[in-house]
């Protein structure tokens, strides 16, 4: 069901190669807080179909064509509608279509992909030594799919979201959090997963380096009116496309005007990547609330993975033995 679900997100990334992502200018008239900050507070609404990076038949190009617009938004109701016609029980490795939110707008912007840098719109190379680690991995789940759950993934064990990282990347649904915002503290509030990080912003240390997080370590500060969060102490079980505990990221939050979030963040892990890159996703903001996403609450996948493979496992016993 996992190499389905994937697939299906590979199809849609394919399929609607949309373009939502503005270098927005920040207007003057941001609402703010009491104490003068730009206020960042609220529910923010990051589904796009802009994928990361940008598609090789878009090479060289930054943004879309009239004519790009028009075709994306085409497939993009032709993909929902396909949805909307297989009903519960499709054929696309879920339960339910109605849950999935790849977003729907063409921004202003119409970039071709959220990397913004480097300029060609894609993650840069992996290092010798990352491929040889996504091999080794490869190679281990083959024979090892699911000796025990920690051979999962940590979105398949409720642990950390799919797309909620830090950082945090549109994906299939859930693509929401809200922000909290004191002189001293902001909370980034997940929908998926319900993860909730307390980024101090008062200037003090971060942790001791041997201590480690699934979320890793937060600190902020202002640098003018862009709340700049920088993150480290990751856990290698963490791993955002690959990386390794040494990743440090730096986030940036830009109010853009009223309604719009700017959010960037730069991927720095020497041991992964030849060098950082960078991704900007506009928010919208969303009059909705956050919901619980009791992840745990009837996760009968990894139950079933679990119990499917020691069924599995029972059966080539016994075919031996015969």
């Amino acid at each position: 069901m996992r190499h389905t679900f994937l697939a299906l997100l590979l199809l849609a990334a394919a399929a609607v190669v949309l373009a939502p992502q503005p270098a927005f200018a920040q207007s003057g008239d941001v609402p703010r807080t009491a104490w003068g900050k730009p206020d960042l507070g609220g529910v923010w609404d990051f589904a796009t179909l802009t994928p990361m990076e940008r598609p090789a038949a878009l090479a060289g190009q930054e943004r879309l064509t009239e004519e790009d617009v028009a075709n994306i938004v085409a497939r993009s109701a032709q993909f929902t509608e396909l949805l909307s016609e297989r009903g519960v029980g499709g054929n696309t490795g879920t339960y339910d279509e109605f849950w999935f939110d790849f977003g729907s707008d063409v921004s202003a912007d119409r970039r071709t992909s959220l990397v913004v840098d480097p300029p060609n719109g894609r993650i840069p190379d992996r290092t010798p030594t990352a491929l040889e680690r996504q091999t080794a991995r490869r190679a281990y789940l083959a024979e090892h799919p699911a000796d025990s759950w920690e051979d999962r993934n940590l979105a398949e064990r409720c642990l950390v979201g799919f797309n909620s990282g830090p950082p945090m990347a549109p994906s299939a649904y859930n693509n929401v959090f809200q922000l909290f915002q004191t002189e001293d503290h902001v909370v980034i509030l997940n929908e998926m997963v319900h993860d909730a990080r307390v980024v101090p912003l008062d200037g003090r240390d971060g942790l001791d380096p041997n201590v480690r997080q699934w979320l890793g370590s937060s600190r902020g500060y202002w640098d003018g009116d862009t709340l700049v969060v920088e993150t480290a102490n990751f856990r290698d079980e963490t791993n955002f496309r690959g990386v390794t505990r040494d990743m440090r990221l730096v986030e940036r939050f830009t109010r853009a005007d009223a309604d719009t979030l700017l959010y960037e963040f730069t991927v720095n892990d020497p041991r992964t990547f030849v060098r950082p890159w960078t991704a900007e996703v506009p928010m919208a903001l969303s009059p909705m609330p956050t919901f619980e996403y009791a992840c745990h609450e009837g996760n009968y996948g990894l139950e079933g993975i679990l119990g499917g493979t020691r069924a599995e496992e029972r059966e080539a016993a016994a075919a031996t033995r015969d």
